[in-house]
């Protein structure tokens, strides 16, 4: 039977996970290690909503995303991100995809010896414990419809293990300061450990779950007034 090892995957859009990195010594002990008895019972990918919180602290993935006027017109919305209770490694990096990330900067850090910006990259060496990092960029993020909507679509979000996937945390807030749009709908529908608030100005979730979670948040034209 095979034992875990974290492996936190790269997402395919502009929202991400932190990649790792391991010592020639932690594979040593990886694979010298006995079976962990609890690898039957791993999630494989299928996407599980968590009713109750994990008792450990897992990665929370934050997000709050600006959309302004200019975004209607050219998709670019103000994102910061803040990634916390980070798994402790010596090396490990937050990659976004180069075509849809501008203007990327770190706000804040703590419980991380280095972290610098390198392309469309965050790079953090000796990440300790209570680790926690904030960034701000610009993200290509909204995309208008043939049906007239605009869509915000991320991930898959995960928090992957070599056998399968771990309890993951991702909240995101819109900020709607644009007119122009008004919230229609959200993928997937409010349920346990998923939990939907929409306000006038605002739209936010928060997950916890297992699994791969892709989210679709749809606008349309607000009337004019």
């Amino acid at each position: 039977m095979a034992r875990l090892m974290l492996a936190l995957l790269l997402l395919a859009c502009a929202f991400n996970s932190p990649a790792r990195e391991y010592t020639q010594q932690e594979m040593d002990d990886w694979f010298n290690a006995p079976p962990d008895p609890s690898a039957a019972d791993v999630n494989e990918g299928e996407l599980v909503f968590l009713t109750r919180q994990p008792a450990k602290l897992v990665h929370h993935h934050h997000n709050v995303l600006t959309l302004s006027d200019q975004t209607v017109v050219d998709g670019w919305g103000e994102l910061r991100q803040c990634h916390e209770n980070l798994d402790r490694v010596p090396a490990t990096q937050i990659v976004f995809r180069e075509d849809r990330v501008r203007k990327l900067r770190i706000l804040s850090s703590h419980g991380i010896e280095k972290a610098w910006v390198e392309g469309a990259t965050v790079q953090l060496k000796q990440v300790g414990p209570n680790a926690k990092i904030c960034v701000a960029l610009e993200s290509h993020v909204l995309y208008p419809q043939p049906d007239g909507t605009y869509h915000i679509s991320n991930g898959p979000f995960m928090r992957k293990f070599l056998d399968g996937y771990y309890p993951m945390h991702v909240s995101m807030e819109v900020i709607v300061k644009s007119k122009k749009l008004r919230f229609h709908d959200i993928t997937p529908n409010q349920q346990e450990g998923f939990k939907v608030s929409v306000k006038p100005k605002q739209v936010l979730f928060d997950a916890w779950f297992e699994g791969r979670l892709n989210t679709l948040i749809r606008f349309k034209t607000a009337p004019l007034s």
